[in-house]
């Protein structure tokens, strides 16, 4: 595997920023780690990377365990902060040729050149960082994050603040790395995990809530659901129970959303079971459509109590 995390959490103070995450990722997936912000996602890129140390749990690059042997760790990944720290007083040129020695490459000059064409920094190489668009040093950072080849790729917010135009360049540029790299990325941009992700990982609360193909997250938000409000609270383990109920998202005391296992029609299911066990109906509807940003505001709701609404997960690995 070239990712391997095993009850992976992180404490601040008394607070589980991560909690717990169990998770795989072999050779030559992009997976996308998606969550709303203090989910838990930069922090989990982090204890990957060796920079920040987990409070318990394990997790590996290519074998190598981030804690115990943290060197061979950061030989197998390159990274790409999302304050993408850079030098900006440095030229391009002259910053991927440092970067390079630090990994003690050799021929690093012939290996610079090749990140400078690979990444489209050509027409920029000799000017100063601090000169570029913001575009332009997401393509340094990624160079950088690139010199010494490696294996798995991690990039917290690649895309973050760029146009539409540098979007695609970037974009593009992440998926023909994918053919020989394992890739794991943040961001907020659903179309750009749709565009690039094979796999979608949800995190809430430092919790995974969901892990599973495109393909499958696609499937789950094209199933039939249905909103109902009761006139009071209904046996929730019963409503679970009842067949071609695939799930139940309680929204409050009396009122909740169903989803069905497959494209059937449970309203008249559910208001038979609603009367057999004396509940009145006030409301049954079909909300609108969804898409995977809709899964993604389903996964990440919290429920009062504190606690995540539902989860999705499978073995996409």
């Amino acid at each position: 595997m070239s990712i391997q995390v095993e009850q992976l959490s992180r404490l601040y103070a008394s607070q589980k920023a991560v909690d717990g995450l169990n998770f795989q990722i072999p050779g030559g997936q992009v997976v996308g780690l998606l969550g709303p912000n203090g989910a838990g996602k930069s922090t989990t890129m982090k204890m990957l990377t060796s920079y920040l140390a987990p409070s318990s749990g394990k997790a590996s690059i290519c074998g190598h365990d981030v804690v115990e042997n943290a060197l061979e760790s950061r030989r197998m990944l390159g990274y790409l902060p999302e304050s993408n720290p850079l030098y900006t007083d440095m030229y391009v040129r002259e910053y991927l040729l440092s970067v390079a020695a630090y990994y003690r490459l050799d021929q690093a000059r012939t290996r610079v050149e090749r990140m400078i064409e690979q990444t489209g920094l050509g027409p920029e190489a000799h000017k100063q960082i601090g000169q570029l668009s913001k575009g332009y040093r997401q393509r340094v950072g990624l160079a950088q994050a690139l010199v010494h080849d490696p294996k798995v790729l991690i990039l917290d917010e690649p895309t973050s603040g760029l146009d539409p135009n540098q979007l695609v360049g970037i974009r593009e540029l992440i998926m023909g790395l994918a053919s020989d790299k394992t890739v794991l990325l943040s961001t907020h941009i659903m179309q750009e995990v749709e565009a690039m992700c094979q796999r979608v990982m949800i995190i809430h609360q430092g919790r995974l809530v969901a892990d599973d193909t495109m393909t499958a997250l696609k499937a789950h938000a094209g199933r039939v659901r249905l909103e109902l409000e009761w006139d009071q609270e209904p046996n929730w383990e019963a409503l679970k129970q009842i067949p071609g109920v695939a799930s139940v998202d309680p929204r409050d005391a009396c009122a909740a959303v169903v989803e069905a296992a497959d494209e059937r029609d449970l309203r008249s299911v559910l208001f038979d079971w609603s009367v057999q066990e004396g509940l009145r109906v006030l409301r049954m509807e079909v909300p609108a459509g969804r898409n995977l940003e809709a899964v993604f505001r389903e996964l990440t709701r919290t429920i009062p109590g504190g606690q995540a609404a539902s989860s999705h997960q499978s073995n996409a690995s």
